[in-house]
């Protein structure tokens, strides 16, 4: 336990479960950044070794960081009623199983994207959830980590889209860089993945086109090819979309580009939107540039801070949820959120599967 002089005795307590590239190159970081929240009281991997080399990267601001390791750490974290939440960062095969558990010994989970593996799998794990017996004094909460719809340059555009009039047409254009210098092309799981990195990077692009347009995207029909044999199939697709509002739009994904751009467009009857990923003063983040009726062109920069700005968001849910058992959590981290971008690329894939035939997209109420 965090001692009483450092000030931080009365904050709630958190385990990470996982070890790998994001859990040390994010999750540590920004649990660093927001110490005076939360205390980071364990770290779990399936070996000793890795979960000790993850501690040590917390250990200035968590010095009395827990390694916990194996089937018996994941029983002592579950047991251990000191901790209120944990973070799941595992392998996609693997974390919805892994997210089950922890909340039914009581523990509120923020998981990783994506949120499963297939909308079956997320139909199955809600009905789990939602099946749990009333007994702890709340439910336990359970969040999606998809920082892109806490990123604040498209929760801005998403209030201007009411500005740009009725809309015409959208765009999203996504050329990746996943190739050998990156951290995650060697990675196992997603290489064993159905749907490969196009369903688990492309879930944030699809979080990022339903966060700004505000519709939801009822109909695919899509042409997916693999062209980079040292990327796991496939690795592009190209799909016309509709939106429940009658608008269609265009999802052009290639997971690897020797030019990467990040792009959303949507052009409207009274002014345009446009968020776009870049780098302004050393800094990354999104420009989004405006164009109303009077021709002129609004443009600001947001530096990223989206996955900081979710665990805030999880500890403020996970205290207000302690205090009220009917406490509502924040609708853009639910698990039903990200449900709903995993059954818009797996429509995709089936469209094309069936060479570009028009696929309903799965409705999660």
């Amino acid at each position: 336990m965090a001692g009483d002089g450092d000030g931080r005795a009365g904050l709630p307590r958190i385990a990470v479960v996982g070890a790998g590239i994001f859990a040390r190159t994010q999750y540590i970081p920004r649990l660093r950044e927001i110490a005076h929240l939360v205390v980071l009281k364990a770290i779990w991997s399936r070996t000793q070794e890795s979960a000790k080399a993850a501690a040590e990267l917390a250990r200035d601001f968590a010095p009395e960081i827990e390694c916990k390791w194996g089937d018996a750490g994941l029983e002592e974290i579950m047991g251990d009623c000191s901790i209120m939440g944990v973070a799941v960062v595992l392998p996609g095969q693997v974390q919805v199983e892994l997210s089950l558990k922890m909340l039914k010994a009581g523990k509120h989970v923020i998981q990783e994207k994506p949120a499963s593996a297939s909308t079956t799998e997320a139909e199955t794990a809600l009905s789990v959830y939602n099946s749990f017996p009333n007994q702890f004094p709340y439910k336990p909460i359970w969040a999606v980590g998809e920082n892109y719809r806490f990123e604040p340059a498209f929760v801005e555009s998403s209030k201007l889209i009411k500005d740009i009039g009725d809309m015409m047409h959208i765009q999203v254009i996504i050329e990746g860089s996943m190739n050998s210098s990156n951290p995650y092309f060697n990675s196992s799981w997603r290489r064993n993945f159905v749907g490969g990195f196009v369903l688990d990077m492309g879930v944030h692009f699809i979080a990022g086109l339903r966060m700004l347009v505000g519709s939801e995207i009822t109909s695919v029909s899509s042409i997916s090819r693999h062209v980079d044999m040292a990327l796991p199939p496939p690795d592009n697709i190209c799909s016309l979309f509709q939106l429940e509002n009658g608008c269609a739009g265009v999802f052009v994904f290639a997971v690897n580009s020797r030019s990467p751009k990040l792009l959303w467009r949507v052009d409207g009857t009274k002014g345009t939107i446009e968020v776009e990923r870049g780098v302004d003063s050393g800094k990354h983040g999104y420009q989004v540039l405006f164009s109303g009726e009077n021709g002129q062109c609004q443009k600001k920069f947001y530096p990223f801070c989206g996955v900081n700005e979710e665990l805030k968001m999880f500890v403020q849910d996970m205290l207000a949820a302690s205090k009220d058992g009917d406490h509502e959590a924040e609708p853009r981290s639910s698990y039903v959120e990200g449900a709903r971008d995993v059954a818009v690329l797996e429509a995709m894939l089936e469209s094309s599967a069936k060479q570009g035939a028009p696929v309903q997209v799965k409705r999660f109420p």
